[in-house]
C-alpha cells in the first residue's frame, strides 16, 4: 500500500473540496501562471475573497505565488494532486483484491452445486 502523508493528504483533500477552489486550481491548470488580480476578475470575486482560496491552496501545495514587485504571479502544483490518485489506486488495488477473492469463493460454491 502507498504510504501517504495524512496531514498532506488531509490538506488536499480539503482544498479541492471547495467548488472555488477547484474552479481556481482549474483555471491555473488551463492558463499558467495568472495574477491574483485577474482570478479575482474570472471568478467574480473580491481581491480579499480570492486571496483567502489561495491560501488555503498555498498551504495544501496546490499553488505557488511568485511576486514581481507588486504583481504576484499563481502557479499550479499538481504533485498533492498525484498523491491523492496514489492514495486512490491504492484503494482500488485493495478492492480488485477483495472482489477477486469474494469472485473465487462463489465460483467454487457454483461449481460444488
Amino acid at each position: 500500500m502507498v504510504e501517504q502523508n495524512t496531514n498532506t493528504l488531509s490538506e488536499t483533500l480539503k482544498a479541492v473540496g471547495d467548488p472555488t477552489r477547484r474552479s481556481i486550481l482549474t483555471t491555473l491548470v488551463q492558463q499558467g501562471p495568472t495574477r491574483v488580480t485577474e482570478l479575482a476578475a474570472m471568478h467574480d470575486m473580491s481581491l480579499n475573497s480570492v486571496s483567502k482560496h489561495i491560501k488555503v491552496l498555498e498551504k495544501a501545495n496546490l499553488v505557488s505565488r511568485r511576486t514581481l514587485g507588486r504583481v504576484h504571479l499563481i502557479e499550479a502544483n499538481l504533485i498533492p494532486v498525484n498523491e491523492v490518485e496514489d492514495w486512490f489506486n491504492s484503494l482500488r488495488s485493495i478492492w480488485e483484491l477483495r472482489l477477486e477473492a469474494l469472485d473465487d469463493i462463489v465460483t467454487k460454491d457454483d461449481k460444488d452445486d
